[in-house]
């Protein structure tokens, strides 16, 4: 549990809200078991929504783990829409796309196993929405590298930029988080000041920014 907002004002908002997508609840279950990060529930309802509104065809993921993100974005879409989502760890691209195919969502979402930093030079499709969740220390690579591939009008979603809170806090940080906590204060404050584009941080999960490409 993050300590950016009030535990008890989480547990509250988690409770609100209960899985109806059994493949989700059953991925969730094994994430949590097997300590491996997705998204908090409360930042899932966040990002449903946002999926709801902008209603996107093409989406980058920066991060697939077990394909949690990917299978739960599917199912806030319509028909027709690609997820082109990418992960360095051969282990959890075994097992994502074992995910996918249970999900039958193998012909919307194409994994691409490797180094983001080294594949997004690569693409080249124009995407609607990025989500970055992967190594915090390439943020600034990822959303630089993204930038390029996003559409005017489209939306960059970076999850965990508050870091347990640390990112914000006066106080000392642990020296095994100095670096991931000042990794994400030099990526805050280039997605706040780059020319083109706006962004809102909120304090909310492990806190995501949402970065808009001016038109």
């Amino acid at each position: 549990m993050t300590n950016i907002v009030d535990e008890n004002i989480i547990k509250y908002i988690q409770e609100l809200h209960n899985e109806k997508i059994e493949i989700l609840n059953e991925l969730r279950k094994y994430a949590d078991f097997n300590n491996i990060p997705i998204l908090q529930p409360e930042t899932e309802q966040l990002m449903r929504v946002l999926l709801k509104i902008l209603k996107p065809k093409e989406i980058l993921e920066i991060g697939t783990a077990i394909g949690y993100s990917s299978i739960m974005m599917s199912q806030n879409l319509g028909d027709e829409f690609r997820i082109t989502t990418i992960e360095i760890n051969p282990q959890l691209v075994d097992i994502a796309l074992k995910n996918i195919k249970n999900a039958n969502l193998e012909n919307h979402i194409q994994v691409i196993e490797g180094d983001a930093a080294l594949v997004m030079p690569h693409l080249t499709k124009e995407y609607d929405l990025i989500f970055i969740d992967a190594n915090k220390s390439k943020y600034i690579d990822y959303f630089n590298m993204g930038s390029k591939l996003l559409k005017k009008g489209g939306i960059i979603i970076s999850d965990n930029v508050l870091f347990k809170g640390m990112t914000a806090s006066d106080g000392p940080v642990k020296r095994r988080k100095r670096t991931i906590v000042e990794n994400m204060r030099n990526y805050l404050k280039h997605i706040t000041n780059i020319d083109g584009y706006e962004t809102s941080i909120i304090p909310i999960g492990d806190g995501i920014a949402l970065t808009y490409k001016e038109d």
